[in-house]
């Protein structure tokens, strides 16, 4: 079976498969938002757009339920573009591929955009579904949540008059999440000086690929490898036995995202090329080793390539060698009330060598408290002042506090138990959601968190369980006549 149309529940899956023929990149939305209004037009339902693009969709309430709470289903448009090395694909123009495959849903070399692509679908089936009962319904799509969530930042008061959030963007089925942490970026910009290439040098590519990589929140705690990182380790021990300059040095792309790839230009004297693969190979067994069980397909290679321009001087590759090994990466603390939950942590996300000598270093830091975050980012810009860089930090975005005594989390709790003959499990995640933000702007909200199974999210690794979207559908659809 490689078609989605033979999937059940039929209607979620057919809007997946139609968000997914629509290029939807963060910040670009244009193309999902005019799919929406269509959508609205066609089934004659009442759309409202603010300024920055947030859509509500709204519709009246079953028979029965006409006068019931105001239910708002949340999901947001954007989806994280990412590849594979080497593919062809353009995310402003080309439609994602999904594939059947196990009992899985995937892409073809890409990410497949199920976060939150499914929960979309998800509201687009209800909203189109005359039979369902329900209560009224204010369908929320936010824009640009990937990569700042400022869609829910710039949300505006008369926008919603729901006082109960289901928030479809979590990623494990039997799971109500009802807290999340809180997010900053800090951006470092290291100036290096340059020098010509000496005589008698030869120049080498040194790539780090094969890596899982995964959520930068939700996937932190599995250890997997950063292969910037793992990339500027290799270089830190090569200074040790042998001269060398940097050319470039490329890594990661987005700040959610932990690195799968990353790739350094460097030249070593002739006479030390026996000695660089070596120390490569060495290097190679010791990671293989040290990554066994969590990076599979992890792989270092080395080929030859064309002398550079330049390269940086002696004490430029001293200090960012030193920077990148210095930065730190990964659980920062563990949450005393919430065991298992990662308290703080930061990402190493991307190291990308720019014009006029200079290299972008991007961070991500997240905590449950705001104490933790300020910590975490604090000694993340002590690192860059210590190399001499320069570092700006993002505007960040709160956390989420649970609301153990919340009434929409005891009727849902109530209704999966009723349902599947289990109790769901109730946390908090260490990702960003939006309903931090929300919060903001109406306090009153009563929120809860969940979705179907999701792995891989934020690489083209991302994959979404066929089985657990039979089950989410039918949860959601149970619970939402409950809410009335």
């Amino acid at each position: 079976m490689n078609s989605l149309k033979e999937l059940s529940p039929s209607s979620i899956w057919h809007y997946f498969n139609e968000i997914c023929q629509v290029p939807r990149p963060s910040k670009r939305e244009e193309k999902i938002i005019k799919y929406l209004e269509s959508f609205a037009a066609s089934h004659q339902l009442e759309i409202r757009k603010d300024q920055v693009g947030n859509l509500v969709i709204k519709k009246s309430g079953t028979n029965g339920l006409e006068q019931g709470n105001i239910v708002v289903l949340q999901s947001h448009m954007d989806m994280v573009c990412e590849k594979n090395q080497g593919i062809d694909h353009d995310f402003f123009k080309d439609p994602i591929v999904p594939i059947v495959e196990n009992g899985w849903v995937r892409a073809r070399n890409t990410t497949l955009g199920a976060d939150c692509g499914i929960g979309m679908a998800a509201v687009l089936a209800i909203l189109a579904d005359n039979s369902l009962r329900h209560p009224p319904i204010e369908a929320l799509f936010t824009v640009d949540e990937e990569t700042g969530l400022t869609g829910a930042k710039a949300l505006q008061s008369g926008m919603l008059k729901g006082k109960i959030l289901l928030n479809l963007d979590s990623e494990d089925e039997g799971e109500l999440f009802i807290g999340c942490a809180g997010g900053i970026d800090s951006v470092g910009t290291f100036k290096y000086e340059t020098k010509t290439v000496p005589n008698h040098f030869v120049a080498f590519k040194i790539s780090v690929t094969g890596l899982l990589g995964g959520h930068s929140g939700d996937d932190i705690e599995k250890g997997r490898g950063n292969a910037i990182k793992l990339l500027n380790r290799f270089l830190y021990q090569l200074d040790r036995s042998c001269e060398y300059y940097i050319g470039r040095f490329n890594g990661g792309n987005l700040r959610n995202a932990i690195p799968r790839e990353a790739n350094v230009i460097l030249i070593v004297p002739q006479d030390k090329k026996e000695h660089l693969i070596i120390e490569i190979n060495h290097f190679r067994v010791e990671m293989e080793n040290e990554l066994l069980g969590k990076e599979p397909k992890f792989k270092l290679v080395l080929e030859s390539t064309d002398l550079p321009d330049s390269v940086l001087t002696r004490e430029s590759n001293t200090k960012f060698v030193n920077l990148l090994y210095a930065l730190p990466h990964g659980i920062h603390s563990m949450s005393a009330k919430m065991p298992g939950l990662v308290e703080s942590s930061t990402n190493l996300a991307s190291v990308k060598f720019k014009e006029e000598s200079i290299v972008e270093i991007i961070t991500s830091q997240r905590s449950d408290k705001e104490s933790g975050k300020q910590d975490i980012y604090q000694m993340v810009e002590s690192t860059f002042l210590l190399a001499g860089a320069t570092v700006k930090h993002g505007e960040g975005y709160c956390g989420w506090t649970p609301n153990p005594s919340s009434i929409t989390l005891d009727i849902s709790k109530k209704c999966y138990e009723e349902l599947f003959g289990i109790k769901p499990v109730v946390r908090s995640i260490h990702a960003g959601l939006e309903c931090g933000l929300f919060l903001e702007t109406f306090p009153e909200l009563d929120m809860i968190s969940f979705g179907p199974t999701l792995r891989g999210v934020h690489s083209p690794d991302e994959k979404i369980e066929i089985a657990s979207v039979g089950k989410f559908w039918k949860f959601l659809t149970e619970l939402l006549p409950r809410l009335a």
